[in-house]
């Protein structure tokens, strides 16, 4: 039995008057990788704000390795293993990308050294000295995910990693998660895109109006596409 590496309980979110997310419960055992998957504006982005700190919740428990982290500041859940990957990547204009990825502070002995990362995004080093902004928007989410492994992370938390990038570079990004999920790495991956979610997942919360209503098998997922297509509007 592996024991959950991020736990989330009865966690509820408010923007001004708005509720974003109502007692949403799931939990993402070490090694696992969980999607959340639901239309735009269902909340998934929020709840990830939410994981890393970067978002209040007005309710709720958050636990990372068995340990409650819901009081902490973002700087603390990332020392304490959190990685997180942004929707709008986080690259740091004024810097180069080796700069990019160096800056972060190495949280465990299982990170990915500088030359794996090389080894594995070439591109990266080809590019090294330049500015992490002017890279095209598939290199500066490679080195937005390269950047969190070179941390050590034990949880990943990434959001639509896949967003707007080429087919080959989809596959890249495929690959590098299930290598990282292999060598014990925790995944929570928001995804629009259902086919390639299915490829690297081993469960999926299917989000709505800021609630779970659904926890689903990979193969569930696979077998019901053409339906969860549908309420996903894609």
């Amino acid at each position: 039995m592996r024991r959950p590496a991020l736990e989330i309980e009865g966690l509820s979110a408010r923007y001004g008057d708005a509720q974003a997310l109502r007692e949403v419960s799931l939990h993402v055992d070490e090694g696992e990788l969980v999607t959340l998957v639901g239309r735009n504006g269902a909340g998934k982005t929020t709840l990830l704000r939410c994981v890393m700190g970067l978002h209040w919740q007005s309710t709720g428990f958050i636990r990372l390795n068995g340990r409650e982290i819901s009081g902490l500041p973002p700087y603390e859940r990332a020392r304490a293993g959190l990685g997180y990957v942004p929707d709008d990547r986080g690259i740091y204009a004024t810097l180069a990308v080796e700069e990019n990825l160096t800056l972060p502070p190495i949280v465990a002995t299982t990170r990915w050294p500088l030359a794996r990362i090389y080894e594995t995004f070439p591109v990266l080093r080809e590019r090294r000295a330049h500015a992490g902004t002017k890279l095209s928007g598939g290199e500066q989410q490679m080195l937005s995910i390269a950047r969190a492994l070179r941390t050590g992370a034990s949880v990943l938390l990434l959001d639509e990693p896949t967003e707007g990038l080429a087919p080959v570079l989809v596959q890249r990004v495929a690959a590098m998660l299930q290598e990282a999920k292999r060598e014990g790495t925790t995944v929570l991956l928001v995804e629009q895109n259902l086919r390639f979610a299915t490829t690297v997942a081993d469960r999926h919360y299917l989000l709505a109006q800021g609630q779970i209503v659904e926890a689903l098998a990979n193969q569930e997922v696979i077998a019901r596409e053409s339906e969860l297509l549908r309420h996903l509007g894609v």
